[in-house]
């Protein structure tokens, strides 16, 4: 059987970690796109307020599989 798959990029945020993040944003993307198969998180970064991280994001490489 050949499959075939598309990637796509989305930024997600989190007020509690970069793991909450990345299941943020997994979820939100199976809400929209249908048999994703993975994700690959391609950049981290922190918002920083007053000396403390305030907020966590990353920028995930999504990948489904087309029908």
């Amino acid at each position: 059987m050949t499959s075939v798959a598309r990637i796509t990029t989305i930024s997600a945020r989190s007020e509690t970690s970069f793991d909450d993040a990345v299941a943020a944003g997994v979820a939100r993307a199976s809400e929209t796109l249908r048999n994703v198969s993975g994700a690959w998180v391609k950049d981290q970064k922190v918002e920083v307020r007053d000396g403390k991280i305030v907020e966590w994001q990353v920028a995930l490489e999504v990948t489904f599989v087309l029908e």
